[in-house]
């Protein structure tokens, strides 16, 4: 990291000067920190994700469109178990300092009864409040956008794949409505929820942002990140990895069998929601279980322990919204099935493009853009 030496001003959101140094707290015992931040995850009560979906996204912007307390990247953003932005720090000459400032920063805020507790955080331990560097390789979404609507000329697609065939080299349209296309085609194959391809379409942008030859170092390729063994369960051979039609016709195959899967424990914790609200959380459960496995998904709907959040969130529905119970799901079972905060941060990224994507011009007010 390149620093200068003279930056190394404190901020926080409910008074600056509050937390610049540990030794304005001298006439105040500092609490000990836990040994183990799970034990804070698990001592929460279920009630303290109300609104917590709504506070992710919050953050989750900031760092998407470098704004607000991450319009400077050199930060780290803190906040609590129900992702409530508590402050933040401008970060320090290498990682080591870094993290003793936030380790500081952490044991100010519970001295101060901001935070209700606090874990010392290091290299590969969670520390608590929880930290988000701002600096993190992420998507520019106004290019990611144009690109899929087709207004970067160059990103105008036709060919064909399987029984598809789409477009014409005379007359080449948008990714979207290549999306749009195999996605009509195949309803009579699938049985998804009906916004579904509007979170597909966030993934585009989130897993690619919708180029083509993107590439990942765990050897996911095309415009949706697709691994070798998703690829070949789709029966694509090498050569065709990454044809979007294809990308998008196995995605689309993936997420109805992942559907299957899941709709049978769904239904039987969830089945009593209204209509739209079980709709929804069970979209978000979809892109979830495209992120980190459908397996996992359903530990958390049927399995002994990491059911229990599930099972209060169906009993009390009235008090939270269809992405508090997704998002609460994972929250108070973090630690446990190698759940962590990445899956939270991918819904909302994905929840962000897809708003992204439905503010623009071409799509603004489409029934499409209904979230």
């Amino acid at each position: 990291m390149n620093k200068s030496p003279g930056r190394r001003t404190l901020a926080v959101a409910f008074m600056v000067t509050s937390i610049i140094a540990p030794f304005l707290y001298a006439s105040e015992q500092p609490p000990e920190p836990v040994d183990d931040w799970t034990g804070i995850v698990r001592d929460s009560p279920y009630w303290v994700s109300q609104g917590v979906y709504k506070n992710i996204i919050t953050i989750r912007h900031w760092v998407l469109k470098e704004s607000g307390y991450c319009s400077d990247p050199d930060r780290h953003i803190l906040f609590n178990m129900r992702g409530q932005f508590l402050g933040y720090i401008d970060d320090e000459n290498s990682r080591k300092a870094t993290q003793k400032r936030l380790n500081d920063t952490r044991r100010a805020l519970a001295t101060s009864g901001r935070a209700d507790n606090w874990a010392v955080g290091g290299p590969g331990k969670t520390g608590y409040p929880f930290a988000l560097s701002c600096d993190q390789p992420h998507v520019n979404l106004d290019e990611a956008v144009a690109r899929y609507l087709g207004t970067l000329p160059s990103a105008l697609i036709w060919g064909a794949w399987d029984d598809l065939v789409f477009a014409s080299q005379e007359n080449p349209e948008s990714l979207h409505e290549a999306l749009m296309y195999v996605y009509e085609t195949r309803q009579q194959r699938n049985n998804l929820p009906a916004k579904l391809p509007t979170y597909l379409a966030g993934q585009v942008l989130i897993e690619s942002s919708g180029q083509q030859r993107a590439h990942s170092i765990a050897d996911a390729k095309g415009i949706l990140q697709l691994s070798p063994s998703a690829l070949s369960d789709c029966q694509i051979k090498p050569a065709n990895h990454w044809h979007r039609l294809a990308q998008i016709d196995c995605a689309l195959r993936l997420m109805n069998q992942n559907a299957r899967n899941l709709q049978e424990p769904f239904n039987r914790r969830f089945g009593d929601l209204p209509d739209e609200k079980r709709d929804r959380l069970f979209t978000l459960l979809l892109v979830q279980a495209y992120h980190g496995g459908a397996s996992r998904i359903e530990a958390l709907l049927e399995d002994d322990t990491l059911s229990r959040p599930a099972a209060y969130f169906a009993r009390e529905h009235d008090n939270f919204s269809a992405g508090d119970i997704a998002f609460g799901m994972v929250f108070h079972n973090l630690g446990r099935d190698r759940f962590g905060l990445a899956s939270l941060y991918y819904v909302a990224d994905v929840q962000l493009a897809a708003e992204a994507l439905c503010k623009s011009a071409r799509l603004g007010g489409a029934s499409f853009c209904n979230l």
